[in-house]
């Protein structure tokens, strides 16, 4: 390409591209390229130009060219196809007119922050450094699937998609890629329709702060088997549509603390086999649709009762420490709402959280909850004897009831007696009669004070020694085997 061809625009950009300079169209500080579809020839450049000066461009000895360009409204397709490109480029604020071609492409760093973009096709690309999309606004899909960043990624502020149009891809397909640091789309950003994150390795932090994922109906952030080198931020996040966190690897914090998720006809947050270092929900929204936690690990839940939806998925849900500390009748509503019906791991989970933090009798209270849970799926007769166990002692879990009935029926028993003696069998040989020992020797069947043995009472009185003693067997065996299911969870 001759000079001679080049318009007046573009031979700034040839002049300014060996010596590393930047070259500003801008007519004032901060211009938007939102409208940059009317700039004039005096700001406009052609894609093959740049793509000439890239690859075969003037060098200049002793300088490094960089490709810098602000505010240009560029024509044609920038086609860097499986191009080697050794500079940085630059494309600041610039206004594309077709989809640039960065497939399988190597460069060394790619900006193009505030620019905006019908779309990005960049799968298999390599960068050595950074690539920086801030504040981008990309009406079509972003294709960056299988890329390798040795920098970091940023789309912190950047708008892809457009509201209302059904995409038959992810609008950012940021599936297996590999970045050797952070990964920033926070600050505002946003997504209409699908964000695409699944198989990709990042050694950084993933964060997502303040962002918006909009996909109602279908998945808004696919992030299944995401493997991140420390922590996911999602503070204050938004999504409208199914967060897919299957089998990822977070080993520090999962962080969705005044997040809002929302996929009210299925799946709001599908994060089962999830590996976590922590799991953070304080000050989240009610999750609108099933939470799904099957098979996940973590250290630490932080949730409140009331974030929980109307239906949960907790089988096999590990956790060591849950924050913060609530009633256990607040923490059982959740367990209640289980859509796999009665699952007793995650009663056992619960318990284990209250007994590291000492709480004894909040353990009780779960260990309680889930014997009544597991009677309504017993046969009648089972049933009936577990209400037996669970009025006279709590499964247990309640030792002073027993100590109530028992007082309750020596004090009946005692009462009765002693205004109705009952005869002696052998007068002469029969000890003195005390009605409370009397009692308790009807009521205790392995105690014996010489009492029952001497004296019989008869009619009405006869038949309400039966029962006492009836009622003390039946007390003694579910005491035992209330207190031996308690022992043996210890």
């Amino acid at each position: 390409m001759e000079i001679t061809e080049l318009t007046a625009a573009e031979r700034r950009v040839w002049e300014a591209f060996p010596l590393g300079r930047t070259v500003d169209f801008c007519e004032h500080d901060g211009e938007s390229a939102e409208p940059g579809a009317g700039w004039g020839p005096e700001r406009t450049v052609r894609g093959e130009v740049l793509r000439w000066l890239l690859l075969s461009g003037p060098r200049q000895d002793g300088e490094v060219p960089v490709l810098r360009v602000t505010g240009a409204r560029i024509t044609g397709r920038l086609n860097l196809h499986y191009a080697e490109v050794a500079g940085p480029i630059h494309l600041w604020a610039c206004y594309f007119d077709e989809v640039p071609d960065l497939y399988g492409a190597q460069l060394r760093q790619l900006y193009l922050g505030r620019s905006v973009l019908p779309g990005l096709h960049a799968t298999a690309l390599r960068v050595d450094g950074s690539l920086r999309m801030t504040g981008c606004r990309v009406r079509g899909p972003v294709r960056l699937g299988g890329a390798r960043i040795s920098g970091a990624v940023f789309f912190d502020g950047a708008h892809v998609g457009e509201e209302g149009v059904t995409y038959p891809e992810p609008v950012l397909a940021l599936n297996r890629v590999t970045i050797d640091d952070d990964f920033q789309a926070g600050g505002g950003f946003r997504a209409d329709g699908q964000v695409r994150l699944s198989g990709s390795v990042i050694s950084g932090n993933v964060t997502f702060d303040d962002a918006v994922f909009h996909n109602p109906g279908g998945t808004a952030l696919d992030a299944a088997t995401l493997s991140c080198g420390s922590d996911l931020h999602a503070m204050r996040v938004r999504s409208h549509g199914r967060v897919r966190l299957r089998g990822a690897r977070i080993p520090g914090q999962l962080n969705f603390a005044y997040a809002r998720l929302s996929h009210p006809d299925g799946v709001a947050l599908h994060a089962s086999s999830l590996a976590a270092g922590e799991l953070w929900f304080r000050g989240a929204a009610p999750v609108e649709g099933a939470v799904n936690l099957r098979r996940t690990q973590l250290d630490l839940l932080h949730i409140a009762p009331e974030t929980w939806p109307d239906e949960v998925l907790l089988s096999g849900l590990t956790y060591g420490t849950l924050n913060p500390h609530e009633p256990p009748a607040r923490r059982l509503q959740a367990l209640e709402r289980d859509g796999d019906g009665y699952v007793p791991y995650a009663y056992e989970q619960l318990t284990s959280a209250y007994r590291r933090i000492g709480d004894d009798a909040a353990a009780r209270t779960v260990q309680l909850a889930k014997e009544r849970r597991h009677r309504a799926t017993l046969a009648w007769y089972a049933r009936a004897w577990g209400h037996l166990q669970d009025v006279t002692v709590g499964y247990g879990f309640r030792p002073t009831r027993a100590a109530v009935w028992l007082l309750s029926l020596l004090l009946v028993g005692a009462v009765t007696y002693a205004v109705r003696e009952p005869a002696a069998l052998k007068r002469e040989e029969s000890p003195e009669f005390n009605p409370l020992f009397y009692t308790l020797d009807l009521l205790l069947p392995i105690v014996d004070f010489g009492q029952e043995k001497a004296y019989a009472s008869q009619g009405a009185y006869q038949w309400f020694g039966y029962a006492l003693v009836v009622l003390g067997w039946t007390l003694a065996t579910t005491i035992a085997a209330g207190v031996t299911r308690a022992i043996s969870r210890q």
